[in-house]
């Protein structure tokens, strides 16, 4: 592109008017220049007649071309007034005469004399298809000129270089004209000729960009006579340097394509050159704007730049703003204001929209946490824990006034009225007369008096079922050593890659791992310390025997049915066993294991890697390679007597028998327990023993033995030799609703219910029998010993019966 082509925005005002108004349409051109002889090409445009100072100087005489600034034939009809075209718009209407430059030498191609010809290159702009014959370059001929000097034979061509216009379909070709001239030219449209439309369009409403239009161009024409009058003393100035940037060209084409000549003098002079940058706006001055001629002859305003911004006014003649095309406002719809920005935001600060929305996410967030908060508040559970005033328990009234507290642990009363035979007698009346209990015996005694308050046939002997756990237990405290252990030791056997395990009537051995506590026999020895100490102290061992000889005679005791053993409370007795025999050592009512003696031997040998090798006989002096030992025997009791262990308490009726100097059997646990309680004052009259657990249906106890063993153990202190070695007895007792036997599906009826937490005692229950044994405190503070025992009655309600019988005691204020 030339160095001072500047490119032109375009205006939005499209006038169309002239489109059909007649078959010529008149542009301005500039002076042909003389071309050299034998040169084709297009005149030089410029003026020798253009006044000095002006953005104009001729450089050569104007060249003639027929039809375009020398007559032709035959003139054109003159323009219609009513119209207004292309020529009305660049402000030149009629021309005057001018001097007849000589004539071009005529273009290669011969052309017949009534067409009128000019070279234009018209290059269509690149589309997205194939190159095809969208692409075409024209050669419009024009008449031979008069010969040209040599100096403006090679400034013959014009450069009008348009804007790379959009892509378009092959058959819509759209035509931009490009010249060559000698110096830098600015881009000049030139319009072709245009055949009239079979319809023309109507003319668009006058609109105010007209009227401003033909008032510039009056206002043009007379400056034009104006510079007409100083056009010859300015050719006699110097001639100021070229810097052209824009011309003014009129072409005018009838039926025969002859153009009439304009004389220079004709050409008004144009407002002075904008600074270099700078973009005029196109109806700002009296230069054409760009047109886009499309196939079908409609012409459309082409860019002339593009990425250039576009200005807003210019020096001189352009410091007049460009007038927007637009639409008329509507009455309905009033024209809108952008918003201003408030004064309150700061240009640092963050949009009004970003905070807005952080406020509403803000909000958001508070509004879940505390729907979260109030469905939490709302439930039962969550409103107990915070006190709230619609919790299920929230108090109905004020709080009671807090008690005095005293870190002193208080005993029962031991002075003062005492309950009386009648005062009992009448609080056991009603329940006692329940047809669920069967055949009721029972005695009530007053522990600190040892006075008899109630008494049903107490001395008669029925069975006990689970009630002889208190004579079992009785007698190990009376016989043997509070703090006694059960020991469980691992010998080396004959060969030294032999060991044998020898069971010391411990049953309560957890296999439990190291560091966590058996729930049903707190302390008790562990099965992997055995195995730890083993591998110490004789390692490579191959095979581990059992030494089951401690306990003698037949494995399950007469009157045991056959279901009883293994079962979910008992199992064969042996003198080791890992917690009781049961496979889950922590479910008090798991399945038993059978043979279970002979099982642990079998888990050991597997811990050690080696193979169990059945019973053995551990020699007396063997050596002891490992050895563990139970809790104390007071622990042992409460153990059996809180969970009602058969097999624990059998293990504990043998100690008795070995204790006794009888054989560690059934049979010689049996006696030595009576042997003991009879020993130590008791009346043991009526009593049969088949066992020390209460399993066998063949056992036969009184209720009155139950009431005095009970009695000496809530005994005060001194009054009864026997009470200090009892007294672990009460400790092992169930709590009615809270521990042991007593925590499950007992003290439960309304009749019951008043009794859960007060009454403590031995629970026994076989087909047929129901049976309890304990103490109770009754309303005075006084303690209340009882054994209640049922025989003929249903489980279920003989159970609910007894267990209302035990609560009337604790209602009575039985002095």
């Amino acid at each position: 592109m030339p160095e001072n082509d500047q490119p032109m925005w375009p205006s939005s005002d499209e006038d169309r008017s002239s489109s059909g108004a007649r078959e010529t349409t008149p542009m301005a051109l500039p002076d042909p220049p003389e071309a050299a002889a034998g040169s084709p090409g297009v005149p030089k445009v410029t003026s020798s007649s253009a006044p000095k100072g002006s953005w104009f100087a001729p450089n050569v005489p104007p060249e003639p071309v027929p039809g375009l600034n020398v007559p032709a034939e035959e003139p054109p009809p003159p323009p219609s007034p009513a119209k207004q075209d292309l020529a009305d718009r660049l402000g030149s209407r009629e021309p005057k005469p001018q001097p007849q430059p000589p004539a071009a030498k005529q273009p290669p191609a011969a052309k017949p004399a009534d067409e009128s010809t000019q070279y234009i290159r018209v290059e269509q702009a690149e589309l997205a298809a194939p190159p095809s014959a969208a692409e075409s370059t024209q050669f419009v001929e024009p008449p031979e000129p008069k010969p040209a000097t040599p100096s403006s034979a090679a400034e013959s061509t014009q450069y009008v270089e348009p804007p790379e216009p959009k892509p378009a379909a092959p058959a819509e070709s759209t035509q931009y004209i490009e010249a060559k001239p000698s110096g830098p030219v600015p881009v000049v449209p030139i319009e072709r000729h245009v055949p009239p439309r079979a319809e023309p369009k109507p003319e668009e409403p006058q609109q105010q960009w007209r009227e401003e239009l033909q008032h510039w161009r009056e206002e043009q024409q007379r400056r034009e006579e104006q510079l007409n009058r100083t056009a010859a003393p300015r050719r006699d100035e110097p001639e100021a340097p070229l810097q052209p940037w824009s011309q003014r060209i009129e072409l005018r084409e009838d039926r025969t394509g002859e153009r009439p000549a304009e004389p220079g003098d004709r050409r008004p002079a144009l407002p002075p050159e904008p600074p270099r940058g700078v973009v005029p706006s196109a109806s700002a001055g009296s230069l054409a704007r760009p047109q886009r001629i499309e196939p079908d002859g409609q012409r459309f305003d082409a860019e002339a730049t593009v990425g250039i911004e576009r200005p807003t006014q210019f020096p001189g003649a352009f410091q007049q703003q460009p007038q927007p095309r637009s639409e008329p406002p509507r009455n309905d719809q009033p024209p809108t204001e952008p918003p201003s920005p408030s004064a309150a935001e700061a240009p640092g600060e963050p949009p009004k929209k970003r905070r807005k929305g952080k406020v509403i996410a803000l909000v958001v967030v508070v509004l879940l946490v505390l729907a979260g908060a109030g469905v939490a508040a709302a439930t039962p559970k969550v409103a107990n824990r915070l006190g709230l005033p619609w919790a299920p328990n929230a108090p109905k009234g004020d709080p009671p006034s807090p008690s005095a507290a005293t870190r002193q642990l208080q005993g029962p009363v031991t002075s003062g009225t005492a309950p009386t035979a009648n005062g009992v007698k009448a609080a056991l009346a009603s329940a006692a007369g329940s047809g669920a209990l069967g055949q009721l015996t029972g005695s009530v005694i007053d522990p600190v008096t040892g006075t008899v308050l109630w008494d049903r046939n107490s001395s008669s002997p029925v069975t006990p079922a689970s009630t002889t756990k208190v004579l079992t237990s009785a007698a190990a405290l009376l016989s043997l050593d509070h703090n006694l252990r059960l020991s469980t030791k691992i010998v080396q056997g004959a060969d030294p890659s032999t060991v044998i395990l020898v069971g010391g009537g411990d049953t309560t051995l957890t296999n439990l791992p190291l560091g966590t506590d058996s729930p049903l026999y707190p302390g008790a020895a562990h099965v992997d310390d055995l195995v730890a100490q083993v591998k110490k102290a004789a390692p490579g061992v191959r095979k581990v025997q059992v030494d089951l000889t401690l306990f003698k005679g037949a494995t399950t005791a007469p009157g045991w049915e056959a279901g009883d053993a293994p079962s979910t409370y008992a199992t064969q007795m042996a003198p080791v066993m890992a917690d009781g025999g049961r496979i889950n050592p922590k479910d008090n009512n798991s399945q038993r294991t059978a043979n279970a003696g002979s099982a642990l031997a079998q888990s050991i040998a597997s811990k050690l890697g080696a193979s169990a090798a059945g019973q053995a006989t551990a020699p007396k002096d063997a050596k002891v390679v490992a050895e563990v030992k139970s809790a104390p025997l007071t622990e042992l009791v409460s153990d059996l007597m809180e969970l009602s262990d058969d097999v624990l308490a059998e293990a504990v009726a043998r100690q008795v028998a070995l204790a006794a100097g009888e054989e560690a059997s059934y049979a010689g646990g049996a006696k030595a327990t009576i042997k003991v309680l009879k020993d130590h004052g008791f009346d043991v009259s009526g009593v049969a023993l088949s066992d020390g657990s209460g399993i066998s249906s063949l056992n036969r106890i009184p209720a009155r033995l139950l009431t005095q063993l009970l009695a000496a153990a809530a005994a005060q202190e001194g009054k009864n030799p026997n009470t200090a070695k009892l007294r672990p007895v009460l400790a092992g007792l169930p709590v009615a609703g809270g521990s042991g036997t007593l925590a499950d599906k007992r003290f439960d009826t309304p009749a019951s219910q008043a009794g859960r937490g007060w009454v403590r005692a031995k629970t026994g229950t076989l087909t047929g029998v129901n049976t309890l044994a304990g103490l109770v405190l009754d309303q005075d503070g006084r303690v209340l010993v009882f054994a209640f025992m049922s025989n003929g009655s249903d489980t279920e309600p003989g159970r609910d019966a007894i267990d209302a019988l035990a609560t009337s005691l604790r209602k009575c204020g039985c002095a």
